[in-house]
Parts: C-alpha cells; structure tokens; sequence
C-alpha cells in the first residue's frame, strides 16, 4: 500500500439506526449489502455526484466493494464501502453515502452507520473479532469516538474493537 492509497476518511454517522430512515416519511426500510458489479459503475461517477474515483477502487486486487440498497430495490444504490481484510482485522479505505444521502437534505439517514456496521461483521465472520480501522480526517475523530466507539490510535489511525463492533452488528443485523 504506497501513501497515495491511504485515504482520510471523512463521512459522518448521521443516525445509528435499525436500518436506513427515510427522512421525510419517517419510515425505516431494510436493506441489504451486496458487492458491488462491473454494471453499477455507470452510476456511481463523478458526474452523477459521487466524490470518489468508484472505478478505480472496483479494479484495485486488493479491495473488497460493497453497495448498500434496500431490499427489493437493488437498482438503487444507497451508499459504498471499500475495504480489505486482513489476517486480525478489516481496513476500511473509502466509504460514501449516495449524493442524495447527502446534507441537510438528504433522503435517508443512517447509511454510514449500516455500512460500518457491516465491515464489522464481515470482520467477526472471517476471523478479525469485529475489529476494523480506517484513518480519519483529524476533526472528525472525536465524532467517531463519540458515534462508533472507535479508539484513536495515533496519528489519524481509528480502530472499533470487539466490544463496539459487536453493538454496532447487533443494530443493524438482528436475527430475522
């Protein structure tokens, strides 16, 4: 991994939610998460308002991507995650809500929050104890202390460890 791949991650968790919240009606859908495919990049470009260079990330080998969407609505993308698994944790590179999840405006509350939620697990099913790290924009880092449980390791390192992992997967990933 050379510098230039080391993003500053910089969402915010708007709302821990069960699900996703839409935000005019109130009503809460659930989603599900799914890697993201070849065919879903023509959405997710900088020119439908995306921040991030999603292509880019699709074709790193060493990154895992996955789209947020309510069920029976796949076409729809709510939010993305990038990241790798490691032997003892998950790493989280990029991670961004849909441009009209985005503001004061937005049309649904709680995908950063669903999305984290899932490195987590995916970190628990595959041997990383819930543990997950990212490294945060530094006046966001007391954000994630206070909305993740996240420790700050130094630097601008963030780590969720097992205990805060396990709250988050248990919110968003109830037994159906």
């Amino acid at each position: 991994m050379t510098k230039g791949d080391i993003y500053k991650l910089d969402f915010r968790i708007d709302k821990l939610t069960d699900s996703i919240l839409n935000t005019i009606s109130g009503d809460s859908f659930q989603t599900e998460i799914s890697l993201l495919n070849k065919s879903d990049l023509k959405t997710t470009t900088k020119k439908k308002g995306w921040s991030f260079d999603w292509t880019r990330e699709y074709n790193l080998p060493d990154r895992e991507v996955y789209k947020l969407t309510i069920n029976d609505n796949s076409d729809i993308i709510q939010g993305l995650i990038s990241f790798t698994v490691k032997t003892d944790h998950v790493y989280m590179f990029l991670l961004e809500s849909a441009p009209f999840n985005l503001g004061k405006n937005k049309l649904y509350e709680g995908v950063p929050g669903n999305l984290v939620a899932y490195a987590c697990k995916v970190s628990f099913q595959r041997g990383g104890e819930g543990f997950v790290a990212f490294e945060s924009k530094t006046k966001l880092i007391d954000h994630y202390k206070e909305t993740l449980g996240a420790y700050h390791f130094g630097g601008q390192l963030m780590v969720i460890d097992t205990i805060a992992a396990k709250k988050l997967v248990e919110k968003y990933f109830k037994p159906k």
